[in-house]
């Protein structure tokens, strides 16, 4: 099925096969006719860069989108596709489509645009709107599955090729910069490294592909109490965890033991750098604060697939903590948000001084772990992160995207874009070079949404000084700490390549931790909101 374009070459039959012969029995018919004559090639060559057409596709739009009549319409489907086809901003228009309820139900819809993203390189975001709409029962269904196993196919074997990407690295001034999620990249660091991997602890690697009596790609559909059987383990599936851009993660319990639950990711195709950069933290990261960074046990690793096995917190993640707040239309609040800021401050201190980035920073990969004693209130144990305050707080998953430092020339910076929408750095968005920004623009997001409820927005501001600054374009509430998430966003989204980065993270996380041991009544509201977040999502 081809993706809908102005391109000549392609379907342009969009006002045909409607059984409405006139327009006042059907009011987008003339509309049809205006945009069909628009694509054809006379007509194109008159027009001066396609403005008559997208002239009349954006006004038919206007007039028709709020219609009920044209929810379903396969014909007014294709008109918002020419619209998508000549924006640069076509996530917002997909958005845009879901709240006008254009077409939710049907599988035409999620296909077209996982085509339009596959077009656009975006092959995860692509692989989760053919899951959108899997989990939608869009129809027909079966055509639905059947695009996303053929897409699967075609990722699996540009992956094979190595063929992804052209380019992994790009210089500037004599100096070099690494796209370090090129699928040539970590090919390369992984096949230097597979002397140092054969001697991890878990590391179980076959060339051979998966033979195993229940076959991964049935999970997918119905796991539940199924039985896996890997290189002398049993896991009984208990249900889906969670649902990546090329895995699936279930939970387990090991040899029907209900108090040992694990998490299994399950990648096709085969991926074995989540493994070693979680190997790398075991090696780096202080012992003291190894919890906020995930564990995991070992790794199956076959030709075609590869079996992540890790501990399972079953708390919820800082996102869904965060829809907890959305859903009865509030924002979380403020002592929350200054925990929570204070948490990622300290993971992101502590990653980055062992020179490892994480690459997705965002509310979906911090898992929320609660505290098994009562959380006390006083200063030292909440500052010094002591007693039950050290068992309370988030934990950081999912490395698939992870950046070892260590393995590359003193000086690296990195070009290339995370992909995950809402979550590009200014560096990224500017084609600039960038290191730990990746994660410090994650965290600004985080805390944006925590407070606002939506993604952050910047704007690029000009100082008296006559120099250029971001901030987020939305307003703090006046009875916020104002200053404090001012310097906040400030510091780090303005970071100074001459300023030391290491203190620049203590000295914004010592800020919060000041003002939150100011009085113990802060400490004291805290515990009791924590304790109702965790009643809030462990019932849910």
């Amino acid at each position: 099925m081809a993706v809908i374009s102005r391109n000549g070459s392609r379907d342009v039959s969009i006002a045909t096969n409607t059984t409405i012969s006139s327009a006042t029995d059907d009011p987008l018919l003339p509309w049809l006719c205006s945009i069909e004559r628009a694509l054809r090639p006379e007509s194109a060559s008159q027009s001066i860069h396609g403005k008559d057409l997208d002239d009349i596709v954006s006004n038919c739009i206007k007039t028709f989108k709020n219609d009920p009549r044209y929810r379903n319409d396969f014909r007014f489907l294709k008109i918002w596709f020419l619209h998508m086809d000549g924006s640069s901003d076509y996530e917002s228009i997909f958005k845009e489509m879901q709240q006008n309820k254009i077409c939710v139900y049907n599988a035409f819809l999620y296909e077209m645009y996982a085509l339009f993203l596959e077009t656009k390189g975006r092959l995860i975001d692509a692989f989760l709107v053919f899951h959108l709409g899997i989990s939608r029962n869009a129809e027909p269904i079966g055509r639905l599955k059947k695009g996303q196993v053929l897409f699967l196919e075609r990722v699996s074997d540009r992956v094979t090729n190595g063929s992804l990407q052209k380019v992994d690295f790009a210089s500037e001034n004599g100096q070099n910069f690494i796209n370090p999620w090129l699928v040539s990249t970590i090919k390369k660091l992984l096949q230097e490294m597979d002397p140092q991997m054969l001697k991890y602890d878990g590391y179980h690697p076959s060339k051979k592909p998966y033979k195993g009596k229940v076959a991964l790609s049935t999970l997918q559909k119905s796991a539940r109490n199924k039985i896996i059987e890997i290189g002398g383990y049993k896991y009984q599936i208990k249900g889906c965890a969670g649902q990546g851009g090329f895995a699936q993660v279930l939970k387990a319990y090991l040899d029907d033991n209900p108090d040992e639950m694990l998490a299994l990711k399950i990648q096709k195709p085969a991926f074995p750098w989540e493994f070693f950069m979680y190997r790398q933290l075991d090696i780096r990261i202080p012992k003291e604060e190894r919890m906020n960074f995930g564990f995991a046990h070992r790794l199956h690793l076959y030709s075609d697939y590869s079996i992540l096995v890790s501990d399972y917190l079953a708390h919820g993640t800082l996102q869904d903590a965060i829809n907890s707040n959305a859903v009865i239309g509030g924002s979380m609040e403020e002592v929350l948000c200054i925990y929570y800021t204070i948490e990622m401050l300290c993971i992101l201190e502590t990653l980055h001084d062992a020179a490892i980035i994480h690459g997705d920073f965002k509310p979906d990969n911090l898992l929320i772990r609660y505290s098994r004693g009562d959380l006390t209130v006083d200063e030292h144990g909440f500052r010094c992160r002591s007693g039950p305050w050290r068992d309370q707080g988030l934990c950081l998953v999912d490395w698939g995207r992870g950046i070892d430092l260590g393995l590359f020339p003193d000086g690296t910076k990195f070009i290339g874009d995370c992909r995950t929408s809402g979550f590009h750095c200014i560096e990224m968005q500017e084609k600039k070079p960038w290191t730990f920004q990746a994660d410090a623009y994650g965290l600004c997001v985080i805390v944006h949404m925590m407070l606002h409820n939506s993604y952050m927005e910047i704007e690029r501001r000009k100082t008296p000084e006559g120099c250029y600054i971001y901030q987020p374009k939305a307003h703090f509430k006046r009875y916020w700490q104002v200053d404090l998430w001012k310097n906040l966003f400030m510091k780090l989204l303005n970071i100074n390549p001459t300023e030391d980065y290491k203190s620049l993270l203590r000295n914004l996380r010592q800020s919060f931790q000041d003002y939150m041991c100011t009085n113990n009544q802060q400490i004291r509201n805290l515990k009791q909101l924590l304790m109702k977040q965790r009643s809030s999502l462990c019932s849910a």
